[in-house]
């Protein structure tokens, strides 16, 4: 059997009776960070090996890990915190012992991004969880693009020293929109930062601890643009000195619209 292992996200009394009796009842415990792992096994009385599994050497572990598991042998698969195979190298590993026949099962508890998203106070009942944001800047303008039009709530994770600028993309693409950044979740200083995108970023200074980004969706009810009043208003931003691409953020923020849509509108208008 493979086991996906919940660990606490902060709060190591998140820990469930049931992982820590299969943490302890297991052949080998694969790993994401070693060293992280073992100080969560010491404080619970664990002493099962503990193998490394992470980005680097998945691809041989994994083989090692599948060897064994076809033994007859019992894996468990941990993260640095949270839920294995969410933003984690176990997501191959899962798919690799199924192909093969292993009976994969979930052991639940912790996860950042349910937790943050229950805690929002935006819409539960359709969402998405977005991972990461791609790290260069042309490949994550073409992820945030796409994702601008879902009507859900989105869920994003992003490091604290790019947050600001994320956000200010997200602005810019997304339109304003209420978000939630929940940071620290389940540990001392944890916080919820509520209101527009905008309000967030003048709020920020220097963003620090672990943040888990939730979006609102855009809106079902949201009218289609009035495309004549769209180019009036582009026109004069252009007849007053800006450049396009000022004339369209400004455009943008006066419809409460993504510059996206500005752009699009205005290409169907001239057609």
């Amino acid at each position: 059997m493979l086991y996906l292992c919940a660990t606490p996200i902060g709060n190591l009394e998140d820990m469930t009776f049931r992982a820590i009796k299969i943490l302890r009842e297991v052949n080998l415990i694969a790993a994401e960070d070693t060293r992280r792992t073992r100080k969560l096994l010491t404080h619970f009385d664990i002493h099962t090996p503990l193998i490394r599994f992470d980005e680097n050497c998945k691809a041989v572990v994994a083989e090692k890990i599948l060897q064994r598991l076809q033994a007859g042998e019992s894996v468990a698969v941990v993260s640095d915190a949270g839920l294995p195979a969410i933003s984690d190298p176990g997501a191959n590993l899962v798919r690799l012992a199924i192909d093969v026949g292993i009976n994969v099962c979930p052991i639940p508890g912790a996860n950042a991004a349910l937790s943050a998203l229950i805690c929002s106070g935006l819409d539960t009942t359709k969402f998405l969880f977005a991972g990461f944001p791609p790290k260069s800047k042309k490949n994550r303008r073409e992820f945030l693009e796409k994702l601008s039009t879902i009507e859900a709530t989105i869920i994003f994770y992003e490091a604290p020293h790019r947050l600001k600028n994320f956000l200010a993309e997200l602005a810019e693409i997304f339109g304003e929109r209420e978000i939630v950044l929940a940071r620290e979740l389940t540990k001392i200083h944890e916080e919820f930062l509520r209101g527009k995108i905008s309000e967030l970023l003048e709020k920020l200074d220097e963003p620090r601890g672990e943040f888990v980004v939730v979006v609102e969706g855009k809106k079902f009810s949201e009218p289609s643009l009035p495309e004549e009043n769209i180019s009036e208003v582009y026109e004069k931003l252009l007849a007053a000195g800006l450049d396009k691409k000022s004339a369209m953020r400004e455009a943008a923020k006066k419809f409460n619209v993504s510059r996206r849509e500005i752009y699009n509108s205005l290409l169907g208008s001239s057609n």
